[in-house]
Formats: C-alpha cells, structure tokens, sequence
C-alpha cells in the first residue's frame, strides 16, 4: 500500500523482516517439537535458536531465491549460513512449504486483526461521545434526501454506534476464524510429522490447530474474514457518506474541522470540502476490492496448488493496511467534527411544520375520518407549502374539514417537536446499556 494511506505499526506487520522472524520461530519451535518426540536430537533443536537475535539478511535471501526459484528453500539457506550446515539438515524436518506460508500469513492476519481493534475502538469511543454529546440536538430525519420526520444528532450517532459495535463481533468472530495454524506435511496426512508437532507450533504462536487441511490451510476462512473487513468499510463509507451530505452548503448541519493554514480549493479560496470523507468513501472501495479475489481462492486444485498465494500477498497487506488507516482516519474525523445544532433547527423549519403532517394525519384518523380523507385533508394543505411557501399550521386552522374534526388547541398540539424526542432515552438504553 503506499505510504500516503498507511499507518507505520500496520506496514511493519507485513515488512519482509517480520515474515522472516515468524518464519524462524515456527521452525525453531517445530524443531523443539520434533526433538521432544526423539525425531532429532536436542541439541541440534538448540542450535536452532543461535539464530534467534539474526537480523535475516533480505537482499541475501532475494539472492538465493534468484537461484532457486523458491522462497522458502532461499529462507532455509540463509538460515543455515548463520547455524550451520549440520545443524540446518534437521530444520524443516517431514514439513512443506505451505506449513510455513500459511501459518505465518495466518498470524500476521491475526496480529493485523488487533491493530484494527485497536482503530474500531477509537471510532466507537468517538461515536459513542457525539452521541451523548447531541443527545437531544434535534435535526430533520431524511428519507429519499427529502425531510422526513425530526430525529437528533445523537441519534444519527448512536445508530453508527450500533453498526460499529455489530462490526466489532464481527471481526473478533472473523479473528477467531482466522486464528488456525498447519503443519500436516505434504498433503496434510502427517506422514512425515507426528500431529503433536502442529499443536506445539500453533500452542506456541497463539494458534489453533486447524482440523484438516490438506496441503494447505482452507481457503473459506480467509475469504470470510475478507468479507467482514469489506462489511466494516462499507460501514465507513456510511458514515463518510452523511458527513459529506451534512456538509453540503445549503445543508451545512456539520463539516469536517478546518484547520488554520488549510487551503480547500487551488483556484477558489473561500471552499472548505470534505475531503476526509471523500477519501473514505475511496479507501472503503480498495479494501471491498478484496472480497471477489479471496472468494475465488476457496477453490483451489485437489490438495494445494497456488493460484491464491499471489492473491494474496496483495489482498492481505495492502486490505488490513488500507481498512487500518481508514478507521484511525475516521476517528479523528468524528472526534473533531464541528456540529451547528442552529442551522439543523433552521433546516427543520425550512419548509415551516410541514414535518409534522404525520401527526396530524393520525390526529384525524383517531377523530373519526377515514384514513382516505384524513390523508387527502393533510396532503392537500401540505402541497400549499411545498408549492406556495404557506405555513403548514395556518392552513389547516384556516381549513373547516379538518377543524370540524380538530379543534385549534388539538392542531396546536400537533406541532410539538417534543413529541418527536420522548423515547431517545428508551433507544440510548438499548444501544449503550443503562
């Protein structure tokens, strides 16, 4: 991923110098395996670990790997330059390739899962601060991006808090999914390796040793863990994506903080866009471009071939780096917006208690006139507003069908915003907990 969109404790995870330190470790503990069960001798397991400070040498193995055409050989070489070549030949003992690779890539998706908890905290701490913030700002809900009915700011953040949170039981299930390790051997029999050594290594990495895998680790597990990262940016993208309509200029119920010194536009001075958001939406894309590929790599040929690995070394840094970045961006995005409760009051009135017709619709129907009616009275003072610009409550008082039904203290009543607000603490409660 490039630099612009990365965060440096994610990059680190997926750099070539920790590939090859996980590499080492699930050899080293292998061998320790291996020499518990008399497979090799104890000492040479030992000297296995003389290694264990060895900064591996990247440009070497790319070097060896130019000759050998594999990465894994190239590592074990490298390897054996720095224990030696008599204690090297037990390294690596009735294990494959894929032992290595998809255990390590496993690993890395699990510490690279705890990072993104780390930034889906940040965002629900924030969330769950701006809700309790705006708790009772009332602004105009939207349905079609037409007025709808009133809500608040708090709600509009609490119902992003929720989808978080869900977002949240998501990825620990996607972790705990993801969380398995394989050492089996050539198409996974354990003919080579006793089983005891896979529940050593995996013990050892924080692993659970997967139930069957052939000459690979299965590939469903990856393609759901990549389905719920693409789940949590669709839900970034939800947030982004009303942030950005609140900022609209003729909306303008909140913005993104502009800082002293920040310029919005090369050639109109006066912009201020929301550009944070719009990078969101974009970063929400790259990481659901993930989803088709890691379906695709279920299906693989007989017990392993390799159509997935290249997949994969792009889909797991550059999803897990992007989906990182984009949540700790999110966070600081939600902390520092700037919120302007009068102009949400200003839009809600905009079209002068036109949002109130259900009310009144209902008013009628519990006075006697049919539903048929009560909607045709409503509507048609309701289009006089939409229309002619009158007040939605002077037309119905100046109505005699509906003031044959309702009197003018009943029509009053209807227009109420409280109304509209009495149960957000009945919703807090459920979202947040007593």
């Amino acid at each position: 991923m490039i630099p612009r969109y990365s965060r440096p404790e994610m990059v680190a995870l997926w750099s070539p110098e920790t590939k090859f330190r996980i590499w080492f470790e699930i050899e080293a503990h292998a061998c320790d395996a291996l020499a518990a069960i008399g497979v090799i001798p104890k000492e040479s397991a030992a000297a296995v670990w003389k290694a264990k400070d060895v900064t591996f040498d990247v440009a070497r193995i790319d070097e060896i790997e130019a000759v050998t055409k594999h990465d894994v050989i190239a590592f074990l070489t490298h390897l054996a330059e720095h224990i030696g070549a008599e204690e090297a030949r037990f390294v690596h003992q009735g294990m494959t390739s894929s032992d290595v690779l998809d255990t390590t890539f496993n690993l890395q998706l699990v510490r690279a899962t705890d990072l993104l908890l780390v930034g889906l905290d940040r965002v629900l701490a924030a969330l769950k601060a701006r809700a309790f913030e705006h708790k009772n700002s009332v602004r105009i809900g939207r349905s079609h991006g037409i007025h709808a009915e009133p809500t608040t700011m708090g709600l509009t953040f609490a119902r992003f808090y929720a989808e978080m949170a869900r977002n949240r039981t998501r990825l620990l299930t996607a972790r705990a999914e993801i969380a398995t390790g394989a050492i089996s051997g050539a198409v996974g029999t354990f003919a080579n390796i006793d089983p005891s050594v896979e529940e050593h290594v995996c013990a050892q990495l924080g692993l659970t040793p997967e139930p069957i895998s052939t000459q690979v680790i299965p590939r469903d597990r990856h393609a759901m863990y990549f389905a719920v990262l693409a789940v949590i940016a669709s839900s970034i993208e939800n947030i982004a994506i009303e942030i950005r309509h609140m900022q609209r200029t003729e909306v303008l119920e909140a913005e993104e903080f502009f800082s002293p010194g920040q310029k919005g536009s090369s050639a109109m001075p006066h912009k201020r866009n929301p550009v944070l958001s719009e990078n969101l939406t974009g970063l929400a894309r790259l990481v659901r471009m993930s989803v088709i590929p890691a379906m695709e790599n279920v299906a693989l040929w007989h017990e392993r071939d390799i159509s997935h690995s290249s997949v994969e070394r792009a889909i797991g840094p550059d999803t897990t780096i992007t989906l990182d970045f984009a949540l700790h961006r999110l966070g600081g995005l939600v902390e520092k917006l700037v919120i302007y409760p009068e102009n949400m009051l200003k839009n809600m009135n905009k079209f002068r208690g036109l949002v109130m017709s259900q009310r009144v619709l209902l008013a009628l129907t519990q006075a006697g006139v049919s539903r048929e009616d009560s909607y045709r009275l409503v509507q048609r003072n309701a289009m006089k507003v939409w229309e002619h610009g009158a007040d939605f409550k002077t037309e119905l008082l100046a109505d005699p069908e509906v003031t044959s039904a309702l009197s003018p203290a009943e029509i009053e009543e209807k227009f109420d915003i409280g109304y509209h607000t009495k149960h957000v603490d009945t919703i807090f409660k459920r979202v947040f907990g007593a």
